[in-house]
């Protein structure tokens, strides 16, 4: 889905992965770093552009979840949903800038209350969407407007840039 003049709401990396650790807290003073960590299945790195609204959070969900982009166990290409695989969500407003000279702008973000908000409604309706088709399945997330510190094991580079 794009707004009027064609840009995209969304943009979406996919990875399929064998194992990824996301760091969602950096260490401080008095604690550890703090991480959470996937098995085999889908790291889905999201950003948001200006105009994005929450009514292109159900097609974004279902197209992602049911992309068969993972390989089972006969090698065949099963979605995260059919496997059953686990998901990691990695907020990455990176996606989202242009280069202009030897920098890179961001100006077609959205604001970041904006973006916080629609990354908590994806993160939550995928977690529905996941819950609701197999009980073998996680849902983790990075922290948004944190910088994502990301270790990912896959068997192969199998991955999709998708605009929504």
């Amino acid at each position: 889905m794009t707004d009027k003049v064609g840009a995209p709401a969304a943009r979406v990396v996919l990875q399929q992965c064998l194992q990824a650790r996301l760091q969602v807290r950096p260490a401080e003073d008095q604690s550890e770093a703090q991480f959470v960590q996937i098995d085999r299945g889908m790291v889905i790195y999201i950003c948001f552009f200006k105009g994005a609204t929450d009514d292109i959070l159900p097609k974004m969900v279902s197209s992602l979840l049911n992309l068969r982009l993972c390989e089972s166990d006969s090698g065949k290409m099963a979605s995260v949903l059919e496997l059953p695989g686990s998901v990691l969500i990695v907020p990455q407003a990176t996606l989202g800038g242009k280069a202009k000279g030897r920098a890179m702008q961001y100006h077609n973000n959205i604001s970041k209350e904006d973006g916080l908000r629609l990354y908590g409604a994806f993160v939550s309706l995928c977690e529905k969407e996941l819950t609701a088709a197999s009980a073998d399945v996680t849902v983790k997330h990075g922290t948004y407007g944190n910088r994502q510190v990301l270790k990912l094991d896959t068997n192969g580079p199998y991955t999709h840039l998708m605009d929504f």
